[in-house]
């Protein structure tokens, strides 16, 4: 579950997600793919209630939550 602690750019924090994703290069990739994905499509998230406003926070949120399956070659 999300902390509703929102604080802005320290949401969602980098070593929770890093906790997902080994990399931070992988997770900023993996971030942007998403992102473009939901800006491309119009498709939102399947987040019910995201803190974040912006794709790319929306994309992490994601990720945090376990609702976006990533995986890399």
């Amino acid at each position: 579950m999300v902390d509703k602690d929102y604080d802005g750019m320290r949401y969602p924090s980098v070593d929770e997600l890093l906790k997902k994703i080994d990399s931070k290069y992988k997770l900023a990739y993996a971030a942007a793919k998403r992102a473009k994905i939901m800006e491309q499509e119009n498709d939102w998230s399947p987040l019910e209630d995201p803190l974040c406003d912006k794709p790319i926070g929306v994309a992490l949120e994601e990720i945090l939550e376990d609702k976006t399956k990533v995986t890399f070659k």
